[in-house]
C-alpha cells in the first residue's frame, strides 16, 4: 500500500485513486459495531483515558474504500432510503441529471441517451419527484465562467514582472472532487491557488436551483429536496462539503435570528444507485413511455436534441483554449483540436503557434491530465515552478468522468476498455456540439440572475474557495 497520499487513509493504486473496493485502514464499520472502552493510557507517569476515534468526511481521503460500501452512517443522507424518503415527506423533488451517467445507462440498455433522459423523467416522477433537469446548461454557465478567470489570470501575468503575481498560471480546472479532495488533503497551500474558483456543474446546478429555479417554481429553497445523479461517488463528498450550504432565513418568528442551514445540493446517486432503483422497484425500462424534457434547464434544440460541448468530462480544456484564442489572439478556431498524445492516452496537450511573432513560438500551452499518475507529475511541476502550461483539465480518474466509479459496470465479457470505447460513441453520438456562449439558457440566467460573467453575484454563487485540511484523526491514530 502506498503512503504517499495519507498515513490514515491509504491505497494502492496511484493510477486510480478512486477506485472501489480499496481497502480504508480505518475499520469505521468495525468502529461502529464493535465500540470498545478506551484503555488507559499512560502520559507523563499519568494514566489517561484516550477518547474513542471517530471520523468524519473531513478525514476521508475518497479512497472509496468505505465510500462505495456504505459501511456507515457518513452517507446515510446520501442513500436511496433517503431520497425515497424525502419524496414521502412531501418534499420538491428535483433531479439533475449529468450526461455521463445518461450515457452508462443508455449503454447498459442499449437505447440512444436522449431516450433514456425521457423514459427517466417516467421513472422518476412516477415515484413523485417534481422535475427533471439537465445539467448540461449549467455546465455551460461553469465553462463560461472558468474563461472568464482564465482571462483575468493571464492578463495578470502578463501585466506584472512579479514571480508571485505570475504564479497564477498554469490553472487547474477544479470540476473533479477525487482531485480536490487530494490538493485540499495532501499538496497544501502551494497548489492550492492554481486550481480555478469555479464551482463544478453539480455545485453551480445546486445554486441555481436554490437561488433563483425554485423561486420561478413557486417553492421557498428549504422546501426543495435536490438530488444529482453523477458517474462518481466523490460526488457524495462534494455535496457534503460545508463550503456549499448556506443560510436562508427562517419564517419561525421565534427563530428570527436564525438562518436555516440548506445545501445546494442535498444528495447524490451515481448511476449505478439508479439501475438499482429502478430494479428494486420492477420497471421493465425498455417499456417505459418517454415524457417530455423540461426545457427550464435543458439544452434541447427546436428538434428535440441535446446539445452541449464535446468530452466527457466537461471539455473544459477545448472551451477555455478556443475562448483563449479568440480573446487573446484573434484566432478563431473551427473544427476539432489536435491533442497530442505525450505519455499516454490520459495525458494530451495542445499549443497554439503564433502567426504574427516569430515562426514557432507557442502562445498557448493546455493539457488534460487524467488519472492519478499523470497528475503527479504535474503537481511535481507546479510545485517547482517548471509547469510549461497555462491550464490544465484534472480530473481523477483515468479516462475521465465517464469511467467514474459509480457508472455502471461491464456486462458479462465486456472488458472495462469496451465499455468506456462504447460510453465515449454514445456520448459523442448523442449530443450535438454547441458554443456554450450561445446558448440562450444561459444568456437568460445571466440577465434574470446573475448579471454578467465574472460579476459579484456571479463569484458570489458560482464561485468558491479552496483551502488546506487537516487531518484531525491522524494524531489520535498515532497513539494507538
Amino acid at each position: 500500500m502506498s503512503e504517499k497520499f495519507s498515513p490514515t487513509l491509504r491505497i494502492g493504486d496511484l493510477s486510480d485513486f478512486i477506485a472501489p473496493s480499496q481497502a480504508c485502514v480505518v475499520s469505521l464499520k468495525g468502529l461502529k459495531a464493535t465500540p470498545k472502552k478506551p484503555e488507559p493510557q499512560v502520559l507523563a507517569g499519568k494514566s489517561q483515558q484516550t477518547e474513542p476515534v471517530k471520523i468524519s468526511l473531513k478525514d476521508c481521503l475518497a479512497c472509496s474504500g468505505c465510500i462505495t460500501s456504505a459501511e456507515t452512517v457518513m452517507l446515510e443522507k446520501q442513500s436511496l432510503d433517503e431520497f425515497l424518503s424525502n419524496i414521502n415527506k412531501g418534499k420538491a423533488v428535483i433531479v439533475s441529471l449529468s450526461p455521463q451517467s445518461t450515457a452508462s445507462l443508455a449503454a447498459h440498455f442499449g437505447i440512444p441517451s436522449l431516450k433514456v433522459f425521457k423514459k427517466l423523467t417516467t421513472f422518476l416522477k412516477s415515484l413523485g419527484v417534481k422535475a427533471v433537469f439537465d445539467t448540461c446548461c449549467i455546465r455551460d454557465l461553469t465553462l463560461i465562467e472558468t474563461c472568464h478567470e482564465f482571462i483575468a489570470r493571464y492578463k495578470q501575468g502578463q501585466a506584472t514582472d512579479n514571480e508571485k503575481s505570475k504564479s497564477s498560471l498554469p490553472m487547474l480546472s477544479s470540476s473533479c472532487p477525487g482531485w480536490i479532495c487530494y490538493a485540499e488533503k495532501q499538496l497544501g497551500s502551494y497548489i492550492l491557488p492554481y486550481i480555478s474558483s469555479v464551482k463544478s456543474p453539480q455545485q453551480s446546478m445546486g445554486a441555481a436551483i436554490k437561488h433563483h429555479i425554485c423561486q420561478t417554481m413557486g417553492f421557498r429553497p428549504e422546501e426543495i429536496y435536490h438530488v444529482t445523479v453523477m458517474p462518481c461517488y466523490d460526488k457524495k463528498l462534494e455535496a457534503a462539503r460545508e463550503d456549499f450550504v448556506f443560510q436562508a432565513e427562517s419564517n419561525d418568528e421565534s427563530h428570527a435570528d436564525q438562518g436555516v442551514c440548506i445545501p445546494e445540493v442535498d444528495s447524490v446517486l451515481t448511476s449505478g444507485e439508479v439501475l438499482d432503483l429502478i430494479q428494486l422497484k420492477e420497471v421493465d425500462f425498455d417499456a417505459l413511455e418517454e415524457s417530455p424534457i423540461d426545457r427550464t434547464l435543458a439544452n434541447l434544440d427546436e428538434q428535440g436534441h441535446l446539445y452541449g460541448v464535446s468530452g466527457g468530462s466537461g471539455g473544459y480544456a477545448e472551451t477555455v483554449f478556443r475562448y483563449a484564442a479568440k480573446v487573446l489572439f484573434g484566432r478563431e478556431i473551427d473544427g476539432p483540436l489536435d491533442f497530442r498524445i505525450i505519455r499516454n492516452s490520459d495525458f494530451r496537450e495542445l499549443s497554439l503557434e503564433s502567426n504574427m511573432q516569430v515562426e514557432g513560438k507557442t502562445v498557448l500551452k493546455f493539457a488534460l491530465c487524467y488519472g492519478f499518475q499523470n497528475l503527479q507529475n504535474i503537481v511535481r511541476k507546479v510545485k517547482t515552478r517548471k509547469c510549461d502550461y497555462q491550464f490544465v483539465e484534472v480530473m481523477a480518474c483515468p479516462s475521465g468522468c465517464l469511467n467514474g466509479g459509480g457508472q455502471i459496470k461491464p456486462k458479462p465479457g465486456q472488458s472495462p476498455k469496451e465499455l468506456i470505447k462504447s460510453l465515449e460513441a454514445i456520448y459523442m453520438e448523442n449530443v450535438l456540439e454547441a458554443d456554450p456562449f450561445k446558448n440562450p439558457l444561459v444568456k437568460q440566467l445571466y440577465d434574470e440572475w446573475l448579471g454578467h460573467p465574472g460579476s459579484e453575484k456571479a463569484k458570489r454563487h458560482m464561485h468558491t474557495g479552496y483551502h488546506p485540511v487537516v487531518k484531525s484523526v491522524t494524531a489520535q491514530l498515532h497513539n494507538w
